[in-house]
């Protein structure tokens, strides 16, 4: 696991940003964080790498995005209306654990738990938690994908 201190949104976004650069096909992103940690920020950065000019905002009343116009399509997910692994099944998510491009999943440890997913499906799931340390810092810690 790897470890990064963001003193800002702007260093959150521009994490996010290298990751989109060098992600692939088929990648799923496990965001975990309390309101307010930035997990969203993460995602505009993760948007702006993929080369997505669109508006980036939270899905929450929707529970997913779809952005297109970049290198890869991005779905993002926001499971915190969702309380257990059975609605989120039931409202049709698993096609998002293959997703032909990004999917980034804020609140995935109500799908998952507190264990990275095994099945053959889930094998791209890079998980990632953001801690807020204080007002301005945020510890990142994530699995290393190469970006």
């Amino acid at each position: 696991m790897a470890t990064f201190i963001s003193h800002g949104p702007a260093e959150t976004e521009a994490l996010g940003e290298r990751w989109g650069r060098n992600a692939q096909r088929g990648l799923v992103i496990s965001l975990s964080g309390d309101l307010g940690a930035g997990k969203t920020q993460l995602v505009k950065g993760l948007a702006r790498g993929l080369g997505i000019t669109a508006r980036v905002h939270s899905p929450t009343f929707t529970l997913v995005n779809e952005y297109g116009g970049g290198r890869l399509r991005l779905f993002h997910l926001d499971l915190y209306r969702l309380e257990t692994r059975e609605q989120i099944l039931s409202a049709g998510l698993g096609e998002y654990l293959q997703p032909d491009g990004v999917a980034v999943i804020e609140w995935a440890e109500r799908w998952f738990g507190n264990k990275h997913p095994t099945s053959k499906s889930a094998a791209n799931v890079r998980q990632v938690q953001i801690e807020i340390v204080s007002e301005m810092e945020r510890r990142i810690v994530y699995e290393d994908f190469g970006a």
